[in-house]
């Protein structure tokens, strides 16, 4: 089962119900090489989701030191697909490595 690397809205239980109709599973962790950043969304259905008009977002440093806290989620290959609709424009899914020696798809800015 693929993970999923979550540090901004879709670690809410009600985002998760609304996007994947159920409450995933996971575990704390963090990703390795990245420092978060602050985005405005304007996509209407993203925000009736989410209720926030500002989510996190994951740059690139490709500096080891920098991590970031989440929630390393289990998902299906078609929740990812999900998930994909979920996210605006602005971000990118990618795999990057966790803190825990496993690798996660996670979304980040896209270049």
């Amino acid at each position: 089962m693929p993970l999923l690397f979550s540090y901004g809205t879709l670690r809410d239980p009600a985002v998760q119900t609304s996007v994947f109709g159920r409450e995933l599973s996971g575990r704390g962790d963090r990703i390795v090489g990245f420092r978060v950043e602050r985005l405005e969304i304007t996509d209407p259905e993203v925000l009736a989701v989410s209720g926030e008009a500002y989510h996190p977002i994951l740059v690139r440093t490709d500096d080891a030191a920098e991590t970031v806290e989440g929630s390393a989620l289990d998902v299906t290959e078609a929740e990812l697909l999900l998930a994909d609709g979920y996210e605006v424009d602005d971000y990118q899914r990618v795999t990057a490595p966790l803190t825990s020696g496993d690798t996660a798809w996670v979304y980040v800015a896209r270049r």
